[in-house]
């Protein structure tokens, strides 16, 4: 996987991360989503590579970035200081600006850093997602037993990490099996990879820390954007499994145009984990995107 990628491993000025970069072209970083690391784009970053540099990062917390201690408010985990992490990590690659391409959790890093640096990020890609903010404010019976992840990974310090921690494999499955519609979507060693992950102490606390602050700052942050009419400047292409949540629940376009003003895209045919579950299709749509 990633043949011809090199690996690194930079210090920010909160943390280290690690991650891999590859190709030639326009910088592109490939932020990923829950339970997963950065192997999540292994069937789309090769053939992204042939138009662009790509470099595709484990966020803070996940996989073999760094854990740093956590505080009252949860601060360090919040989308804030993960875009901030990700802005310096480029920085030191070379690429002061760049388009970034998110999913699940790293599409909420995406538009956070799209907010909060709009003279950094040329080009946003979010995947099967709408805003935190908004997602809470819309929050109904559906929610709760749909998002009921987001609120045991939330729940109050230690008890989610204590249950993880006696069954690890069975909330990774869960999540790669409940949310997918192709089975052999996951091939065994990077499974294997991501349930390992969730045996670390270090990094489930990380997660349900990030948890916390999406019930907490994340959304705080983005009504304050809301309030103070704040918009994603850049072009702006949301993807979405239209069985899933995001589908069903919400209208994309519609959410996203309330924050930015070129907004595209649609449904893509497979489930949660479409870079993964219909890799041509996505690199297709976003080699289209990046490239226009």
């Amino acid at each position: 996987m990633f043949e011809g990628f090199e690996d690194f491993e930079i210090k920010t000025s909160g943390t280290t991360i690690r991650g891999r970069r590859g190709g030639a072209g326009p910088p592109v970083l490939l932020l990923h989503g829950i339970p997963e690391t950065h192997l999540m784009w292994h069937r789309i970053a090769p053939g992204l590579a042939e138009h662009f540099t790509v470099i595709a990062t484990d966020l803070r917390g996940f996989g073999n970035s760094g854990k740093p201690p956590s505080d009252a408010d949860h601060s360090p985990y919040c989308m804030r200081e993960l875009a901030r992490d990700q802005i310096e990590v480029m920085a030191a690659l070379g690429y002061p600006t760049f388009s970034v391409v998110g999913h699940d959790r790293g599409a909420r890093c995406a538009y956070r850093m799209a907010l909060d640096h709009p003279a950094v990020v040329d080009k946003l890609a979010v995947l099967d997602i709408v805003p935190t903010g908004d997602a809470f404010e819309r929050a109904d019976k559906r929610f709760s037993l749909g998002y009921w992840v987001w609120s045991f990974l939330a729940a109050p310090e230690p008890i989610p990490e204590r249950l993880i921690a006696g069954a690890p494999e069975v909330l990774v499955d869960h999540m790669l099996d409940g949310w997918s519609q192709v089975p052999d979507a996951f091939p065994p060693e990077v499974r294997a990879d991501y349930v390992a992950k969730f045996r670390d102490e270090a990094t489930v606390h990380a997660i349900c820390e990030e948890y916390r602050a999406a019930a907490t700052l994340d959304h705080q942050h983005d009504e304050e954007d809301r309030r103070r009419g704040s918009r994603i400047s850049c072009p702006v292409l949301a993807l979405w499994d239209p069985g899933g949540a995001v589908g069903a629940w919400y209208e994309p376009l519609e959410v996203w145009r309330e924050w930015a003003d070129d907004v595209s895209g649609g449904p893509v045919p497979a489930g949660h984990f479409m870079a993964e579950e219909a890799p041509t299709e996505v690199r297709e749509r976003l080699v289209a995107f990046l490239t226009h």
